[in-house]
């Protein structure tokens, strides 16, 4: 499963949050972007449980996330 996350940051966090978020098993990318998001990441995992925990237990829970929004991508 590969999804995209987008990602809100708190202000002045950026370039830690990208280091923590860079370093998480499973994330392949992550792009700062200007806009409604702060960054944009793409993320890797055999399931969809797995990839929910690595999303919900490890993005979200890097401090300086402050909200996310999940893109699964499929194969129509």
């Amino acid at each position: 499963m590969k999804a995209f996350v987008l990602c809100k940051l708190a202000p002045g966090q950026e370039q830690t949050v990208m280091h923590d978020i860079r370093a998480i098993e499973g994330v392949n990318e992550v792009f700062l972007v200007f806009g409604g998001w702060d960054i944009i990441l793409s993320a890797e995992a055999e399931t969809m449980d797995k990839l929910s925990n690595l999303i919900v237990s490890k993005v979200r829970a890097v401090p300086g996330v402050s909200e996310t929004e999940t893109l699964v991508t499929t194969n129509i």
